[in-house]
């Protein structure tokens, strides 16, 4: 099912050397490239309203990608590859449009994009916001700022931690609100952040329900493991692609990385999906009792996401790039979408002082 978008927003399906998708677009054929990248359980249709609000010298282009909205479901992620089914698929749309520097701008899943390009294709940029990014470090499974590993075969991370009641609504396309793990709930509870609910909800869950479900969507294979929580990465999906065993030496390869763009680091100060104890973390809920063996915050501590991103932003000033940070109070996860009076005026600015 193709979702319709908003007034001044076209949809295009496009070929390129690595990937049929559907690409959104907006503003004019000629304008400045701002490429946005969205984050998992959703489309680029998450885009729209941000892409619409650009002042006119921009032309936004929004993806579907790999694994979701109306990709090639031929296609698969091969979660060693980390993000760089991703930033490759990115990339071979930027060549084939022919665009050669652009606008970057990445949300969760998608933020972990950004990061990702950064470090392998730093020269194609001419900015890079990150507007509420993963952690570089990537999802599960650390314990400091360092991204030091939890146990040696990052148990935790990966596929294999999935919300089976998640999993069970997407299946059944679930629009109700009777459990706090229903889809809709999901979006309410770790997305949007309450009291916000966007008008174009409907839209928001259609744009859900199109994920690639299973061993090699979501939530992907997994491993046992002899460590808490007993469940270690497996080889395919989102979700694997996100976890550290994979992300390898990502943020020595961004320090090293030449030229290094300014970064926009714009995130909502209530967001309880990326965080220093966010709320699906095994290290948020190990407490809870939800999985037995629990070790303890010494052992298995959540996630410091939050300090994870600064450290490397501030590591990243220190080797001669920079960056900005904003946090937009009284903001969730999708700071673009509940608050676009705070979110779009920092973002213009940032923008145009960047254009070539």
């Amino acid at each position: 099912m193709s979702i319709p978008t908003i007034t001044g927003v076209s949809a295009k399906i496009i070929t390129t050397s690595r990937l049929t998708t559907r690409v959104l677009f907006s503003g004019p054929e000629d304008g400045i490239p701002v490429l946005l990248i969205h984050g998992n359980f959703s489309s680029a249709t998450w885009w729209e309203e941000t892409m619409v609000a650009l002042p006119s010298k921009y032309r936004a282009i929004a993806p579907d990608q790999r694994g979701l909205g109306e990709s090639d479901r031929r296609e698969k992620i091969n979660a060693q590859n980390g993000m760089r089914d991703f930033v490759n698929d990115a990339i071979a749309l930027m060549d084939q449009l022919g665009y050669d520097k652009f606008h970057l701008v990445g949300n969760s899943l998608g933020g972990l994009v950004a990061w990702w390009m950064m470090a392998d294709a730093p020269e194609r940029l001419l900015s890079v916001t990150l507007a509420g990014p993963g952690s570089p470090y990537g999802f599960g499974g650390t314990k400091d700022a360092h991204g030091t590993p939890t146990f040696d075969d990052y148990a935790g991370s990966g596929g294999g931690l999935a919300n089976p009641v998640l999993y069970q609504g997407l299946l059944e396309k679930n629009r109700s609100l009777d459990s706090p793990f229903s889809p809709r709930s999901a979006l309410r509870l770790l997305v949007w952040g309450p009291p916000f609910v966007p008008a174009r909800e409907e839209a928001f869950l259609d744009a859900m329900f199109q994920v690639e479900l299973g061993d090699k969507g979501i939530p992907g294979d997994k491993v046992d493991s002899p460590n808490w929580p007993y469940v270690a990465p497996g080889k395919w999906g989102h979700l694997n692609a996100l976890s550290p065993k994979y992300i390898g030496n990502l943020v020595e390869r961004i320090l090293a990385a030449e030229p290094k763009v300014e970064v926009l680091w714009i995130y909502g100060a209530d967001d309880v999906a990326v965080s220093n104890s966010a709320a699906s973390d095994p290290g948020t809920w190990g407490p809870t009792g939800r999985l037995p063996g629990y070790p303890g915050p010494e052992v298995y501590p959540p996630q410091p996401m939050m300090e994870q991103i600064r450290a490397t932003l501030d590591d990243y000033s220190e080797h001669g790039g920079s960056y900005a940070e904003v946090a937009v109070e009284g903001s969730g996860h999708v700071p673009f979408l509940s608050h676009p009076e705070v979110f779009n005026p920092v973002f213009h600015s940032f923008l145009e002082r960047h254009d070539p």
